[in-house]
């Protein structure tokens, strides 16, 4: 056995057989475990690095596949049956102690067992992903940061939707998704009330607007928006909607306008509002979109008050909660 270059790269090489024989890195498993944002970890109980944490980790064997040996890591060394959901990250490592490796990730969802060391292991236990220990290996590291990119919009969304949600039936939530675009509305609140009050005096569906001294209109369109943002922060609750909007359907009526077009109105109030803040969006990843459905849910509830109890008002119905 001798020495020769194949490629630029000097191999071992018979000249009996004229035949190269390669030295290729090791196979390496490491299996990703989270649960409700928990991460598996097991405390290494060998060399290197004993006594450090690190995700459930060792060498695939010949003969089993590289999910199959993902599966039985995780087994051996925590206790964890799973099955296998899909790829992380693959990662090239020269290790000091095992030389070249290829360590390949998989996230994989327990399905059974309690979390349990074994032959390599000391402890096994789940860490909240926002206070790990320092991981022992740097290709643990870079897939659970790679991990929690992929999954940072997913868990945006089902926090906010949990807020939200969380309650229902009372006033506005802050500290939602959308609440980065009604930032957007309430900076640009008199830009959007030009841009409805070109279209309100132009607008088929309200003649009557058509000659009101537009200063007058932008005062009125600018509280609306104003109390929109209000409410949405919790400064403004439905018994303030209710008294303000009734009042403003007993003056329109007052002053002559149809209810229709005192509706109309409060429609075109509502449109600018979305579409402002959809000109100012960026909808090209789910979390941006699922941020404008939330704030259309917002605006939705909000001006479906204001235009039941503003008929109420014209209609001249006595206030009640």
């Amino acid at each position: 056995m001798g020495r020769a270059r194949e490629e630029g790269v000097l191999r071992d090489f018979c000249a009996t057989c004229m035949r190269f024989f390669y030295d290729n890195p090791l196979p390496v498993v490491t299996a990703l475990v989270v649960t409700d944002r928990r991460l598996l970890l097991v405390r290494r109980g060998n060399r290197p690095y004993r006594g450090r944490w690190c995700l459930p980790i060792g060498f695939a064997e010949v003969g089993e596949s590289i999910e199959e040996a993902t599966l039985r890591e995780l087994r051996e060394e925590a206790g964890i049956e799973g099955r296998v959901t899909g790829l992380v990250d693959v990662d090239s490592v020269r290790s000091g102690y095992y030389g070249d490796l290829i360590v390949v990730t998989f996230e994989v969802e327990a399905r059974g067992g309690t979390p349990a060391p074994g032959s390599d292991t000391t402890q096994a236990r789940y860490f909240p992903l926002n206070a790990l220990p320092k991981l022992a290996f740097s290709s643990n590291r870079r897939a659970v940061e790679t991990y929690i990119r992929q999954m940072a919009d997913t868990w945006a969304i089902a926090d906010s939707f949990s807020r939200a949600m969380g309650n229902e039936a009372g006033r506005e939530r802050t500290d939602l998704l959308s609440d980065a675009l009604l930032h957007v509305i309430e900076w640009n609140a008199e830009q959007i009330v030009h841009l409805w009050i070109a279209d309100v005096t132009t607008n088929r569906s309200t003649p009557a607007y058509h000659a009101v001294d537009p200063a007058r209109l932008f005062r009125r369109a600018h509280r609306i928006v104003s109390q929109f943002g209000r409410w949405l922060g919790g400064g403004y609750d439905d018994g303030d909607i209710m008294k303000f909007y009734m009042q403003l359907g007993r003056e329109r009526r007052e002053e002559g306008f149809p209810l229709s077009e005192v509706l109309s109105a409060l429609s075109l109030i509502r449109k600018h509002i979305w579409t402002f803040a959809l000109s100012r969006g960026v909808w090209n990843r789910t979390l941006a979109i699922y941020m404008a459905l939330e704030l259309d849910r917002r605006i939705v509830i909000f001006f479906d008050k204001a235009t039941f109890h503003a008929s109420r008002g014209y209609e001249g119905a006595t206030a009640s909660t």
